[in-house]
């Protein structure tokens, strides 16, 4: 069973924001991704102190581990994105990313989350992701 999108219009219109509210699934094989943060493969952070910088690398690295594990980025079902608060007033930057990643028609759901600080002082963003591929 392929995944569903699901966007009742009892709900508010999130797609303009680059996610789903709704994604089912029936089958296939699950992955969950650790978070991916703005680090290249050097452990070198890209954009220090620049969160479109940070959220463009984040979902480069989300892109990479889900093709490791046998899928594409479409095959991303749910997220949960967190943000260092002192740069959530910058969070278009997260919305044009998931536009430009994902296709309004495949967009995972997501939970944006303000966190006063990530694992490293110079992280300001770390993506978490369930994808599904499909049998």
């Amino acid at each position: 069973m392929p995944k569903e999108y699901i966007n009742p219009k009892e709900l508010f219109p999130s797609l303009q924001y680059g996610f789903s509210q709704i994604v089912t699934s029936g089958s296939g094989k699950m992955v969950f991704l650790s978070g991916q943060v703005g680090w290249d493969e050097q452990q070198q952070i890209v954009g220090a102190n620049d969160l479109r910088a940070q959220t463009w690398q984040a979902f480069r690295n989300t892109e990479i581990a889900i093709k490791a594990a046998g899928g594409a980025l479409t095959d991303i079902v749910s997220m949960r994105i967190y943000i260092v608060e002192e740069k959530m007033e910058e969070s278009r930057h997260i919305q044009a990313a998931l536009k430009e990643f994902f296709p309004a028609e495949k967009a995972p759901t997501t939970t944006w989350i303000g966190a006063p600080r990530l694992a490293n002082k110079d992280f300001l963003i770390e993506i978490e992701a369930v994808g599904v591929i499909e049998n």
